[in-house]
């Protein structure tokens, strides 16, 4: 299968990820103290499946260096929404703002980072 494709494939899931963090971000900011479970669900597995891409393009084809520099910066942000979602999601208790805030830089940056290093990644 393509790299090529793949990639850009999981860099538009992970950008349709981020849409939908907004979303479950837009509830919390808006008073109340989670979102509905359905919308972080599917916010996890679209970043699941997203992900899922990019390590498989990295173990059969490789990655640029700075492509790693993005992975490793939205592993991060994995761990930051595992946090908000059985710390708080799942005890039912209101998500920390801040937490939130980090968990959506972090995921950010490493979406911008991978998407520049990969978007034109020559094909194999």
């Amino acid at each position: 299968m393509d790299a090529q494709l793949m990639i850009r494939t999981a860099v538009v899931l992970l950008a349709v990820t981020a849409a939908g963090g907004l979303l479950a971000a837009a509830f919390r900011f808006s008073g109340r103290p989670h979102p509905p479970s359905v919308v972080a669900m599917l916010h996890g597995l679209l970043a699941a499946s997203g992900l899922t891409l990019v390590l498989y393009v990295a173990v059969v084809n490789g990655l640029p260096e700075g492509a790693w520099i993005g992975l490793i910066a939205l592993l991060a942000a994995v761990l930051g929404g595992l946090v908000l979602n059985l710390g708080y999601h799942w005890k039912d208790k209101p998500l920390p703002i801040w937490l939130v805030l980090v968990h959506a830089a972090v995921a950010l940056v490493g979406l911008v980072i991978l998407t520049l290093a990969t978007w034109n990644l020559a094909p194999a």
